[in-house]
């Protein structure tokens, strides 16, 4: 483990000179070097560049909010340097000419960039095992996913490769894999922080945010990287507010909402039930009152967000022909239609061919009313569910996954059972509010495993989310806890 694991921990030491800024980014590269290549966090590390950006640190010529502190980068999130290749053959040699706005804002924070983190490919999947060029294993046990698609992130996160990784979240993938790794993990408000720089996945749904042991972590992380972005036309105007000024004070007359559609979805395992009913109990203790609310359209949330999210990516993906952008077959071609789809066919893989699929589907003439359309509506019943939602309480409590982390290979034969995996953090990105996972327990035996808590809020309300959060985290210690990892021998 790192010395100082944690954003505010490692970013207090170098500035009190405990430690150097080049001693802790020497330590993160070094652990990814000895161990990444069997738990598959890292697609790609710039070491040369991350220690000259340290050791100006360390001569006063960089300062800011997060100076010194060791940063991860999904790879789906462009960088002027290295590749972003949204682990994916299509882009696999691709060089962004331009930063993303959220590295940038990172960079002037004081953050040095170890590396850029595996991903499902394009960010299409809940486990990380759709990427094109590894798996990633979860650091607490790694025959185990580590969610995703964010999920080289969270793994670089829990493994003590970093002190904090940025994500982004579609349908989940930001706040599952720091369920499955025992992080904190935010998605704001759809257009709180920049999209500039990310890679499209489906874009009225993806939005960047931070992954970090702790509630403190993220909110530090979300105050550097939040706020408008005249490059983005969804950026919203609203300056952002201090998330730390208020973090350590705790909400009077906190209302909880438990969602009443939500106790009769099926496949919740008990263990994650009872860690959730225990953070319920710790809530009333501390004085909240437990409201039961109704989200009448939670069922159809998983069918139309896989007709929104594949639709999008289809538009959006079909850039990537060979010509304009991405892989070009080697193969003889008789056409250009022939080109497109053998460099198509080539470039994507299964899951990304699946969801494109879809979205061609349900866009084409004669079917746009009866699926793309009819999904746009229920979106529309969705948001006005949480709106009544929040008017009889300030959030809403649930399990962020159905299930811990669950063994590679298991549901990789029925995309369906993946898509489940989503079934409670969904709607959220369809009605564009915030989100958060906290740890809240572990399974019980010898390999005990993380399990998160979701606790969503009405858009623009991360301040009032975090320090909700933050009154669970005080007085408990589930985030305190490291995994042990003995990678070589769990692989064999």
């Amino acid at each position: 483990m790192l010395l100082y694991d944690t954003v505010i921990s490692a970013r207090d030491a170098v500035r009190a000179k405990d430690i150097s800024a080049v001693e802790l980014t020497r330590a993160a590269l070094a652990r990814i070097e000895e161990q990444d290549q069997l738990l598959g966090a890292f697609n790609s590390k710039d070491s040369a560049r991350a220690l000259i950006q340290a050791k100006a640190v360390d001569d006063g010529e960089r300062t800011g909010p997060l100076a010194g502190v060791p940063i991860a980068i999904k790879d789906n999130i462009c960088t002027s340097w290295g590749t972003t290749t949204c682990s994916s053959k299509m882009l696999e040699n691709f060089r962004a000419p331009y930063d993303a706005t959220v590295v940038r804002a990172l960079e002037d924070a004081g953050a040095v960039i170890v590396g850029k983190t595996n991903l499902d490919e394009f960010a299409m999947g809940s486990s990380t095992e759709n990427s094109a060029f590894k798996i990633t294993r979860n650091p607490w046990d790694q025959k185990r996913v580590p969610g995703g698609s964010s999920g080289g992130s969270a793994a670089a996160v829990a493994a003590s490769r970093c002190c904090g990784a940025l994500g982004s979240d579609t349908g989940g993938s930001i706040r599952q894999p720091a369920s499955f790794c025992g992080l904190v993990g935010m998605k704001p408000t759809y257009g709180r922080v920049s999209r500039y720089g990310l890679v499209a996945f489906a874009s009225s749904l993806d939005q960047i945010g931070p992954m970090a042991w702790t509630v403190g972590d993220c909110a530090q992380v979300l105050n550097v990287i939040s706020g408008h972005d005249r490059k983005d036309s969804t950026s919203v105007r609203d300056a952002a507010p201090d998330y730390i000024a208020n973090l350590e004070k705790p909400i009077d007359r906190l209302r909880i909402g438990v969602v009443k559609e939500f106790q009769a979805i099926a496949g919740v395992d008990p263990q994650v039930k009872s860690a959730i009913d225990a953070a319920i109990k710790k809530y009333q203790s501390l004085g909240a009152e437990i409201v039961e609310v109704s989200l009448p359209h939670t069922d159809y949330g998983i069918a139309a967000y896989y007709i929104i999210a594949p639709c999008e990516a289809s538009s959006n993906l079909a850039r990537y022909d060979g010509v304009h952008f991405g892989h070009r077959t080697s193969e003889q071609v008789n056409d250009i239609v022939e080109l497109f789809s053998k460099s198509r066919a080539e470039g994507f893989g299964p899951e990304v061919q699946r969801r494109i699929m879809i979205g061609t589907y349900a866009l084409s003439s004669g079917y746009y009313d009866a699926y793309y359309n009819r999904a746009l509506q229920i979106r529309t019943l969705i948001r006005r569910d949480f709106d009544e939602a929040f008017r009889q309480c300030d959030v809403i409590l649930s399990p962020t996954s159905p299930t811990p982390a669950f063994k590679a290979g298991e549901k990789t034969a029925d995309p369906l059972q993946m898509y489940l995996v989503d079934v409670f953090t969904v709607t959220c990105n369809i009605a564009g509010i915030p989100g958060i996972s906290v740890p809240c327990g572990f399974t019980s035996g010898a390999n005990p495993l993380p399990i998160g808590m979701q606790l969503l809020g009405p858009v623009f309300s991360e301040e009032k989310l975090l320090r909700v959060a933050r009154m669970f985290e005080a007085t408990t210690d589930f985030h305190k806890r490291r995994p042990v990892m003995d990678i070589q021998a769990s692989v064999e």
